[in-house]
């Protein structure tokens, strides 16, 4: 078994689940007066990046392209309770219409009709967006089967 913090963790039966779930993402990042924000999104996964598409005149982008330090997670919601965290530098850009990965994230949330009906709704708000992506330089999972918190895995091993 792969070591907390490791890459090839991305490759894990739990991760894969979690990057090809409907669950929700938490983007974590640092604002200007250096206080910690977290907030929920949408994403895809592309193999290499997990991605997002925001509007342009969101909060994160006041900050994101010049602290782009990020972590991300994203969580199950029943016990045993699974969970990727990753660590990573977020690659801002200006995209015209709407970002090809966050179309494809509105599919697997709503499904292809509904996802369709929401971009075309995205479409008439903005003619612009933001892509983000997100490359993993640090990965854990929590399982609660075998991997655990440091605490409670120092404890379980009476440590």
């Amino acid at each position: 078994m792969s070591s907390q913090g490791d890459l090839s963790l991305l490759n894990d039966t739990v991760a894969q689940t979690l990057l090809t779930s409907t669950n929700m993402a938490h983007l974590s990042y640092v604002w200007d007066d250096g206080s910690p924000r977290v907030v929920p999104i949408w994403f895809h996964w592309d193999g290499k990046a997990i991605v997002f598409g925001t509007p342009i005149k969101s909060p994160k982008m006041h900050v994101l392209p010049h602290n782009s330090k990020v972590a991300v997670t994203i969580d199950s919601t029943t016990f045993p309770y699974k969970v990727l965290s990753m660590r990573g530098t977020a690659a801002v850009s200006i995209i015209d219409g709407v970002v090809p990965e966050y179309a494809l994230a509105a599919e697997r949330y709503f499904g292809v009709e509904g996802g369709q009906g929401w971009i075309n709704q995205i479409k008439g708000m903005f003619t612009q967006m933001a892509r983000i992506a997100v490359t993993p330089t640090w990965v854990a999972i929590l399982d609660f089967e075998q991997r655990y918190p440091s605490a409670i895995a120092a404890a379980m091993a009476g440590a």
